[in-house]
């Protein structure tokens, strides 16, 4: 079983991983993979329930919840949580710099001159001066007690974090502050001036106040700055409808999207909202369905044809049966795909993760030698603390933690609002690292819409006899000769004894005869000549034409050949694959000639012939030897293949096995994609590697310099408050570096661009015979639908009637008089005020 966690209360990747060790010592837990950035945890288990599991994470110091289907939408509340929590951290910041900037005046103003009241002035004012500061830093350490509670709650449970390190840091320095005045007052009763004006510069109120401070600011920025990578989750969940207009015994009735059911008819007006996964039983419109594709041309929709949640009819009136709802639409879970990916973790996090494990006790160790050190070498109490707490205010765990997840959150949600949905942060590195890609030739290079293009048979007949035994075949060639009778109005005759030879075609008896139908393999082993046939199939084959043929155990009989037409993308982008250094195979059962036709025309001279389904594992498996292979398929017969590949790709027109089966689901039909996932992968994985080396780099610097290494040799002494503000940016620098990835551009094909260009003019065209009408009497929804019904009811008008206006934009492909639009409104009951 797996379950996702919410998992509230980590701070860092210390966090994470204690949690991650605590919940993966549990007898039945198989995997835990914990997201520091999404708050959440994914568990794999077995003999055990998700109680204990809860209770672990407990233990480890924080919390834990459950989270069900329901809550795998990015909700409003979720948004109101992050707000919340935001105005909360403004108010924080507001305290913190209305007392920390008064008490860093009154601590250095003397430093510098500055304007200061006589009674903060002189030795024997010293109790008023540091019983001052010590007042004003009190509020800082109220506002950011967070840092406090849960800093020395995960101290005490043995798993310290981030908030540790700030917590004894400046608790260190508050600590000292209070010590020190002590000592002044006792000084002063002494009359023991001179300790009294060296304990006055050493208070350390100032360090502790700003220390807070800066990591509030620097806790600020970078949580507007993670709440930006959950930018493409969050705009796709905006897309969707909250409600649907459905059919019961012919009443239209608006509902809230939830209550739409499964073969509920719902009604999707022109710029509506397509509520939930259907097929259009009435109308006819185009759907523009960019938020799931990325492509701007709208799709045609007729009768019979599916329509997607969360995509946008532009034009006309559409009735659909549901076909699925609630969290099984395709758009809700592209959403969970995305979310499973992100949270997951990349094989290139792990070097980052083991040392996150044992970050904070390493530092808080360094620390207390680094203290020790310069009290041996016979330096100042208040020295050796200062370059103690320096050590372990600079230290910067959360870079290191948010170096790979931000990343991944960002490239998935990318890709996701390009089409490209990958299903794990492995896939997405294993993705830059591919050496060959493997490309099934039908339905990935080719259309997958095969139709005869010639018949030559020695009985003329014969092409029924054909055509009947190819209707109960499942072949994709089987269906352009059963849709070519269709159209030569063939009456099919039955067949006994049918029987699929996979990979070979078929056989069946037809008026007791038996026949045999299939490629020049099977009449080979079935003993057959092609004698007369051969030479002309031979000109077939080489112009990438597939000939099936026809026999019975008399002989060869005649045969039909079917072409499958190249798609308009696959020569440009398969160019583009080699542009990236990648060598390109296609794999094909068709004859040796007819798969060298189709490799010369697309551009690859690397192809594999007469590959059997069950061959397809093997050539992937010989390919791998010469390094990572990924294979694009888009069949059942591709699932195998798909499967054994280091990265399966399936084209999203595919069959449910294929996607299933695959790493990388491409929603577009389109091998231009492929280029695009490979990009992607390659500029996240590089985007990792900055943050890495920024992490390891900051903190290989800072930790000594901080420690005061270079301080006997160049005099080099950290301030722990300039180690504060280091820290606090090190963790917004990873993160903004990560959302450099939201610039990535995705590449489109030559045909693609031709396409949108002509959109676009389309539209323009379009915009020139727009009208806009201003009718009186609509009351409600129930008035829009019927003039919208009577309005898109003439042919050449598309229309859009808007209630709050009281207006319909009309649009006209074809020449519609304004007295034929004024009466249709008319008739319907409505009265039409002007029209222009």
């Amino acid at each position: 079983m797996k379950e996702t966690f919410t998992v509230t209360g980590m701070t860092c990747s210390a966090c994470s991983a204690a949690v991650e060790r605590s919940v993966s010592k549990v007898d039945g837990v198989i995997k835990c993979e914990v997201n520091l950035l999404a708050n959440q945890m994914q568990v794999e288990y077995e003999n055990t329930d998700a109680a204990t599991i809860i209770n672990a994470v407990v233990d480890a110091g924080y919390g834990a919840s459950l989270k069900r289907a329901k809550e795998e939408k990015v909700t409003q509340q979720a948004e109101d949580n992050y707000y919340e929590e935001l105005k909360g951290m403004e108010f924080r910041l507001k305290v913190s710099f209305a007392f920390m900037i008064p008490l860093m005046y009154i601590a250095m103003g003397h430093m510098y001159n500055w304007p200061m009241p006589a009674f903060f002035m002189g030795v024997e004012n010293a109790i008023t001066f540091a019983f001052t500061q010590f007042l004003l830093v009190l509020p800082v350490l109220y506002v950011n007690r967070k840092y406090f509670i849960v800093g020395l709650k995960t101290l005490f449970k043995g798993h310290p974090n981030m908030d540790s390190l700030i917590a004894i840091g400046s608790g260190s320095a508050l600590v000292y502050g209070v010590f020190t005045i002590y000592a002044i007052g006792v000084a002063l009763g002494q009359g023991d001036m001179a300790t009294v004006h060296e304990h006055m510069m050493n208070l350390y109120f100032e360090s502790s106040s700003m220390i807070l401070t800066l990591i509030t600011l620097g806790k600020y920025f970078e949580a507007k700055s993670k709440h930006k990578t959950r930018d493409a989750i969050s705009k796709m969940m905006e897309l969707t409808s909250d409600t649907a207009v459905i059919i019961k015994d012919g009443i239209e009735t608006e509902v809230p999207v939830e209550e739409v059911m499964i073969n509920d008819n719902f009604i999707v007006l022109p710029g509506a909202k397509v509520p939930v996964d259907g097929i259009v039983v009435e109308g006819y419109s185009s759907i523009d369905e960019s938020a799931l594709t990325g492509e701007s041309i709208p799709v045609e929709k007729h009768i019979g044809d599916k329509v997607i949640g969360a995509t946008l009819n532009t034009s006309g009136r559409l009735v659909c049966r549901a076909t699925k709802v609630g969290d099984d639409i395709t758009f809700a879970q592209i959403v969970k795909l995305v979310e499973e990916a992100s949270a997951s973790k990349a094989p290139i996090s792990k070097l980052a993760d083991k040392i996150s494990g044992i970050f904070v006790p390493v530092v808080m160790s360094i620390a207390l030698v680094t203290g020790i050190v310069w009290l041996a070498l016979g330096y100042e109490f208040s020295f050796a603390l200062s370059m103690a707490i320096s050590v372990l205010v600079i230290s910067c765990p959360c870079a290191l933690g948010l170096a790979t997840p931000v990343a991944i959150m960002v490239g998935t949600g990318k890709g996701a609002e390009n089409g490209i949905l990958i299903k794990s942060a492995e896939s997405l590195e294993i993705l830059h690292e591919i050496k060959t890609i493997v490309l099934d030739k039908t339905g990935t290079i080719t259309e997958g819409k095969p139709r005869v293009q010639q018949t030559s048979f020695k009985n003329p007949s014969d092409i029924i006899t054909l055509a009947s035994l190819e209707k109960y075949s499942e072949h994709p060639l089987a269906s352009a000769i059963v849709a070519y009778a269709n159209e030569q109005k063939i009456t099919f005759k039955p067949v006994d004894s049918f029987e699929n030879v996979m990979g070979k075609g078929i056989k069946g008896s037809v008026d007791g005869i038996m026949y045999y139908v299939g490629n020049l393999r099977f009449m080979k082993e079935l003993g057959i000549t092609i004698d007369t046939f051969e030479k002309v199939a031979n000109v077939i084959a080489s112009k990438g034409q597939t000939p099936m043929y026809l026999a019975n155990e008399h002989g060869i009989l005649g045969y039909v050949s079917v072409a499958d037409t190249i798609k308009a993308t696959s020569k440009e982008a398969i160019q583009a694959m080699k542009d990236l250094n990648l060598e390109v195979v296609m794999l094909s059962g068709d004859h040796e000639l007819n798969a060298k036709s189709i490799a010369e025309e697309v551009g690859t001279t690397s192809y594999i012939a007469e590959v059997l389904p069950a061959d397809k594992e093997r050539v992937i498996k010989e390919l791998q030897a010469k390094g990572k292979v990924a294979m694009v398929g888009d069949g059942v017969n591709d699932a195998v293949a798909l499967t054994r590949a280091d990265v399966g790709i399936a084209i999203g027109a595919g069959s449910d096995v294929a996607i299933e089966s695959a790493d990388v689901v491409l929603v577009n039909s389109d091998l231009m994609d492929v280029v695009n996932a490979v990009r992607l992968s390659k500029a996240v994985i590089k985007n990792i590697k900055q943050n890495l080396f920024w992490a390891f780099f900051y903190n290989s610097l800072g930790i000594p310099v901080a420690a005061g290494v270079f301080f006997l040799s160049l005099g080099w002494k950290l301030n722990p408050m300039i180690g504060a503000a280091a820290m606090s940016f090190s963790s917004v620098f990873v993160v903004s570096n990560a959302l450099r990835l939201r610039k990535f551009k995705r590449y489109q094909s030559s045909a693609v661009k031709i396409a949108e260009t002509k959109e676009i003019i389309k539209k323009d065209e379009d915009k020139k015979m727009e009208k806009k009408m201003v009718i009186n009497g609509m009351m409600c929804m129930h008035c829009v639908g019927r003039v919208d019904k009577a309005l898109n009811a003439i042919e050449g008008v598309t229309a859009t009637v808007d209630l709050e206006s009281k207006t319909a934009t009309i649009t006209l492909t074809s020449d519609v008089s304004d007295e034929v639009l004024v009466k249709t409104v008319t008739d319907a009951g409505y009265e039409v005020e002007s029209i222009n």
